[in-house]
């Protein structure tokens, strides 16, 4: 199998090279890539681009390949490391496929970082550079991928994100886009598996020089940290302050909590509260609820925050917290995931350029 890792000055020969259309992914089709990109991990995965007029997806979407990398939020790692994680899990699926570039129609990125129009276009450019120039170029946040996810490639509704980081982001069915949160911690997304373990932190140490009540987090961190006092949380946190180390805490924080630790359960209290407020944001300034309110509309629920696995359920609650201002909201745990709902975009966008062309 040839090395597909793309090189800025490769590209034409690769192009050359592959160009005489023979795919080798044992279908003879053209395929799609959808990339995921967070800040704990990137996934990419390669599927064969289904007919246009199949209607119908299949209960099991047909993915060809695989490939899982690091971070690739340029506001984490920077810019240069970024775009070479993306380069690297682009090439390892279409490697793993059996597929070339000359079978891939499109790429679809949903990265987080991409918050305004100058970092699409900065992402644009650079995949225009490195890649050949028949592959058509979709680039957005990663809630877009969360959202079509839970969709199956719609865009209509909201969609939650609460992992390491939190966003909330909604598409209306006449195509305007609105977000609520998403800024990083520092700017207050407290929602956020990050934030939920910061403010417990800060309990602790609050806890242990006076400022705040006694709490069972103290016991419980330092116990999943390995540590033996409080102060020693000042040298573990900024030795490696990174946002994915710290949200890996919030489990501890969810068992004090269902034990009855009062400081453990406002946390999370405080968590379902900043959820919820960010998706009435984004509601409210698309009406998808409809001008009575009572309207219906997807909330895609996407993060490990949210996931079900505990007595205290993050999710439900925020969803309880939702339904008492708008009762049609239903949630939708999706069935894919993301890296798949860009993939399903990347197909949706070809469509509709299809269409476009056809209409001309």
């Amino acid at each position: 199998m040839k090395d597909h890792r793309l090189q800025n000055g490769e590209v034409g020969a690769l192009e050359e090279e592959e160009g005489d259309g023979q795919h080798e992914n044992g279908h003879g089709s053209a395929v799609v890539l959808g990339v995921d990109g967070g800040t704990t991990s990137t996934v990419c995965v390669c599927m064969p681009l289904l007919p246009f007029s199949d209607r119908d997806l299949p209960d099991t979407l047909p993915v060809l390949a695989r490939a899982v990398a690091g971070c690739s939020n340029h506001n984490s790692v920077g810019e240069t490391a970024s775009n070479n994680t993306i380069e690297q899990v682009m090439a390892e699926a279409l490697c793993k496929s059996g597929s070339t570039w000359s079978a891939v129609r499109a790429v679809c990125l949903g990265v987080s970082g991409v918050n305004h129009p100058t970092d699409q276009e900065r992402i644009l450019q650079w995949l225009r550079d490195i890649l050949p120039s028949h592959v058509k170029l979709f680039v957005h946040n990663d809630a877009l991928a969360a959202l079509a996810s839970g969709t199956m490639g719609k865009l209509h509704g909201c969609v939650l994100i609460a992992g390491t980081g939190c966003i909330s982001y909604g598409f209306s069915k006449d195509g305007r886009e609105a977000r609520a949160a998403g800024a990083g911690p520092v700017l207050g997304d407290w929602g956020s598996g990050y934030g939920i373990a910061a403010q417990a932190l800060t309990a602790v140490v609050k806890a242990h020089d006076g400022r705040g009540p006694q709490t069972m987090l103290t016991d419980s961190i330092l116990k999943a940290l390995s540590l033996s006092s409080p102060d020693e949380l000042i040298g573990w946190t900024y030795a490696d302050p990174s946002w994915a180390r710290i949200a890996a805490l919030v489990p501890e924080v969810v068992s004090c909590a269902e034990a009855g630790d009062e400081i453990a359960n406002k946390v999370l209290d405080d968590a379902v509260q900043e959820l919820a407020l960010s998706v009435r944001a984004v509601v409210q300034r698309l009406r998808l609820c409809g001008e009575d309110g009572n309207g219906s509309f997807p909330i895609v629920m996407v993060g490990g925050v949210l996931e079900a696995n505990k007595s205290w359920d993050i999710g439900k609650e925020v969803i309880n917290c939702i339904r008492k201002y708008y009762p049609g909201a239903y949630p939708i745990r999706p069935k894919v995931e993301p890296a798949v709902g860009a993939a399903l975009l990347a197909w949706n966008f070809l469509e509709k350029e299809s269409e476009r062309h056809y209409n001309s």
